[in-house]
């Protein structure tokens, strides 16, 4: 059995890998794919969602109170919620 799944592993590794050695324009739209997914998950991670507790906090447990009490204490939070 791990025969016949080594060998259509084989199969699916060798067709994407002679597919992608023999793309021209290809391999241009799959360096511009990963250049953009670079800029949405890592440039614009640190422009948009700063690490605020760290900024504001200095210490682990300082940050965990802030995030407890703005999850069980703050009713603001939950307007329609009854406690």
């Amino acid at each position: 059995m791990s025969g016949y799944f080594s060998s259509h592993l084989r199969k699916i590794w060798l067709l994407y890998y002679d597919g992608f050695r023999e793309m021209t324009v290809g391999k241009t739209l799959w360096a511009i794919i990963l250049v953009k997914l670079f800029l949405f998950f890592v440039i614009i991670k640190f422009l948009f969602f700063p690490n605020i507790l760290s900024r504001d906090f200095d210490n682990d447990r300082d940050r965990a109170d802030h995030v407890r009490h703005e999850l069980l204490d703050n009713p603001k939070r939950f307007p329609s919620h009854k406690i």
